[in-house]
């Protein structure tokens, strides 16, 4: 008698061959992008914020299931820069709304990045690093801006073409604003550690409101305005006119539209060295001790890692990619003022990290697009879509006025269901497998005993 053939899977057979799975991400690639140009071409439809809210949500989220597809590296890292740098683009030019928020995706994302190496591979939990974001957003502020400062009325502004100089100096900066953070908390963990940070962050807010007497350095609760952008490159006005007219899309505004592109350009720039810089230290024996704190700092003491100087070092690092981020943020809102540096803020930040697992550096990027979604897309995008159905709906019942409430659920949802995040590190998937098979063995005992 023959045995009998096991079932084949047409899936599994079918994701086997990188090939298939490399034409199926670049399929669904043009999918998205030619939606993204139907959507944008019809926004006096009805339906229009329904459409926008599902299409570009797909949309930006190739570049995680491009890197995460089972195919060559070379394969992947060829969609993934013609996705960034092409198809992104192009898009951002049919509708500039799109390319406000992959700018937008891409500032949270580093600051996510820069928060994941405290709370993800150190272990720290940092309930203030906006403070780092804010330092670095407030000295390229102070510089440049046209408000009626100490810097303005002493000369003491610079050219906004010492944008990239200013962007090392916002690494030094937070950098040294970490450590003198980290200094006096070292000893600290868990929950006393975060009340420290939580109250450091709120301790930055309030200089910053308060610094406007008896010398104005900060402007105060009106914060600084008419903050100096980089110089526009000449041959990127030009690529951006000669893009636009290969695919005859009409420009409103070009010279704003550039400006706009030349800042994506920065955030991914930026996102790239972040990411280049992380995964070196991941891979490193400062990466190694920093797990070993993390996971146990009395073994790690005894195998004889320096607590405090890698600790220190966590924060200073963290901090030095939120005050980059701040710096370009800075440039890029052109106005900046003590409520955008508040503790939800940093929360929101940290929802990121742990919505998309921490330790994990795909994982982070992938909170950071979900939360940055949901925060600056979907929830506009319902909230227009509710009050074209009900236009008399009370504003209090807006949904936008309901984001701290949405992101609590998605924690509670997030520790019930995927306590490790959508994307959980390695190591802690493992962690979490070891714990579950312990209940395992454990319950029969309890009920014994019972």
């Amino acid at each position: 008698m023959a045995a009998a053939s096991i079932p084949q899977n047409p899936v599994q057979d079918f994701l086997k061959k990188p090939i298939n799975v490399t034409l199926a991400m670049i399929a669904y690639v043009v999918v998205t992008t030619v939606a993204m140009v139907l959507i944008s071409n019809s926004r006096q439809a009805a339906l229009y914020p329904l459409f926008n809210m599902i299409g570009f949500t797909a949309f930006i989220l190739s570049p995680i299931l491009i890197i995460s597809i089972p195919a060559p590296n070379l394969w992947r890292g060829l969609l993934l820069v013609a996705f960034v740098f092409f198809v992104v683009p192009v898009i951002g030019l049919v509708n500039t709304a799109y390319l406000e928020l992959a700018i937008q995706i891409s500032l949270f994302a580093g600051m996510a990045l820069g928060l994941n190496i405290v709370v993800g591979f150190a272990g720290l939990l940092d309930l203030g690093y906006v403070a780092f974001f804010a330092s670095g957003a407030y000295l390229w502020g102070m510089f440049t801006s046209e408000a009626n400062t100490v810097f303005r009325q002493n000369g003491w502004t610079v050219d906004p073409a010492n944008f990239y100089a200013f962007l090392v100096l916002g690494i030094i900066v937070a950098a040294i604003i970490g450590i003198l953070l980290g200094s006096p908390v070292i000893r600290l963990k868990g929950d006393y550690l975060a009340i420290v940070t939580l109250g450091f962050g709120e301790l930055i807010r309030i200089l910053a409101r308060n610094l406007d007497q008896p010398v104005n350095l900060t402007n105060g609760s009106q914060g600084l305005h008419s903050i100096g952008r980089p110089p526009l490159p000449d041959f990127l006005q030009s690529l951006t006119d000669g893009v636009a007219d290969f695919f005859q899309i009409p420009l409103a505004a070009p010279g704003p539209i550039a400006r706009q592109l030349m800042f994506y350009f920065l955030a991914i720039g930026l996102i790239g060295l972040i990411i280049v810089v992380a995964r070196s230290l991941e891979e490193s024996p400062i990466g190694r001790a920093w797990t070993a704190i993390r996971e146990d700092e009395v073994a790690a003491r005894a195998m004889g890692v320096s607590l405090v100087r890698m600790k220190l070092l966590a924060f200073a690092t963290g901090a030095s990619f939120g005050g980059a981020v701040g710096v370009l943020y800075a440039a890029k809102q052109t106005f900046i003022d003590p409520t955008s540096f508040g503790l939800l803020q940093s929360i929101g930040i940290l929802v990121m990290v742990i919505v998309g697992g921490m330790g994990n550096i795909k994982g982070v990027l992938l909170g950071a697009m979900i939360i940055t979604l949901v925060d600056q897309h979907i929830l506009n995008n319902l909230s227009a879509l509710i009050r074209a159905a009900v236009p008399t709906l009370p504003s209090s019942l807006d949904p936008t006025k309901y984001q701290p409430f949405i992101f609590g659920l998605l924690l509670v949802l997030m520790m019930i269901f995927r306590p490790a995040g959508l994307l959980p590190a390695a190591r802690r998937r493992l962690e979490l497998l070891a714990e579950r098979e312990e209940k395992i063995e454990e319950e029969p005992k309890t009920k014994k005993v019972k």
